[in-house]
């Protein structure tokens, strides 16, 4: 019995640990995030998203960097998108993209992984890109396409994004007095989101750092096979794992360091990352989205994509000499105060949050604008599944 509470300890002190680690990060990412939603005008977007050619994928791929990491809210907007217009392929990438290539997730990986995990992130959301507009090119169901068109009826809740702050240049936008309401009601919003996501991110991971034995990652991990099989098999298995652990977004990445420290390998913890967007109550809000036969042909064209790109980014790694070395999940990571430039920077984050709440508050968001309809579109997943 002490045994048990000891390690349920231990599972709360890593979790406590890995989110004090990276507060400061996720406060900075998602402020920044509020900043780019704020002066770039989604209407804008929407007109040259037209069609599936390079230069559409190029700009929604611009676009989705620059738009929230919340899965849920990703795929709301990318509905949207296709809805008025924009092509099939441009659609999913900004899907991909805006979950991928966002700098909240890049800062998370980097102080929980190593930069190299950031790094290979950024690059393979440009892998997935590019190797989803391949399996999309190939398989193109035009039938489905235009049936998906049919069925993604609009909803009371539309998505209307607010227009960008007033300004004729970007500094004058960033000097308007409304960029600071703007930003705090994203924030609040994001963070109304996602909370609940990141939470059960840092649990998840906590229990089973502390729970799971590493020989049982072994075993599902086929260690010791040789290199040509386990390989991608990791790849393959780690997107799996994602699909019915049913976190999604940043809330990934605490359990992508638990596989990472018990050896699981480089491409498949990146696939596993990837997978945020096959989540199961995902693939039921692209039922809702888009029919059935869809749903399912949007989860393996991403299925294969994922697997895909996270081979390549392992090749590539391990040809350059960038894999990162492999350090345990419990190195460090148990919850600990030190006077330290983490705790300085954690204290400022959490005066922001504090300052950036109290405006939200005091300016509370419009229903229309398109971060409560990403709410929306959680809960109607949530009431489906409940």
């Amino acid at each position: 019995m002490i045994g048990v509470v000891d390690q349920c300890v231990q599972a709360l002190s890593l979790a406590a640990g890995m989110a004090w680690s990276v507060l400061w990060s996720l406060v900075l990412g998602f402020v920044l995030s509020g900043v780019v939603q704020s002066v770039v005008s989604r209407q804008r977007m929407r007109a040259m998203l037209g069609d599936d050619g390079p230069r559409a994928l190029l700009l929604a791929t611009l676009f989705g960097a620059a738009s929230s990491s919340c899965s849920y809210a990703s795929a709301a907007i990318s509905r949207t998108l296709f809805l008025r217009g924009a092509g099939f392929a441009a659609s999913l990438a900004f899907l991909l993209a805006s979950t991928n290539l966002v700098v909240e997730l890049g800062l998370v990986l980097w102080l929980l992984m190593g930069w190299q995990f950031t790094l290979a992130e950024w690059l393979g959301g440009l892998v997935m890109v590019g190797v989803m507009a391949v399996v999309v090119r190939l398989t193109y169901p035009r039938k489905l396409v235009e049936a998906a068109r049919l069925n993604a009826t609009e909803v009371s809740a539309q998505t209307h994004a607010a227009e960008p702050v007033a300004g004729a240049t970007l500094w004058a936008q960033l000097c308007n007095p409304e960029l600071r309401v703007r930003v705090a009601q994203s924030f609040a919003m994001d963070f109304s989101m996602l909370w609940k996501d990141l939470a059960a991110g840092f649990l998840i991971a906590g229990v089973l750092g502390a729970f799971m034995p590493a020989q049982w990652w072994a075993t599902l991990f086929l260690r010791g096979a040789p290199p040509w099989v386990q390989v991608p098999a990791d790849a393959a298995i780690g997107p799996l794992i994602a699909v019915f652990s049913f976190v999604c977004s940043i809330g990934n990445v605490p359990l992508a360091a638990v596989l990472w420290g018990s050896g699981i390998g480089f491409g498949g913890v990146l696939a596993f990352l990837f997978a945020d967007l096959i989540v199961l109550p995902l693939l039921d809000v692209y039922r809702r989205y888009y029919g059935l036969r869809m749903a399912a042909y949007i989860g393996g064209v991403f299925y294969v994509t994922m697997v895909a790109s996270g081979l390549v980014m392992e090749l590539a790694f391990s040809q350059l000499g960038l894999v990162p070395p492999r350090v345990a999940l419990h190195a460090g990571l148990t919850m600990q105060f030190h006077i330290d430039a983490t705790f300085w920077l954690n204290l400022v984050a959490l005066a922001v949050v504090a300052t950036l709440m109290v405006t939200a508050r005091r300016h509370p968001a419009m229903h229309g604008n398109a971060c409560a309809h990403h709410g929306a579109a959680k809960a109607t997943a949530h009431s489906h599944s409940g």
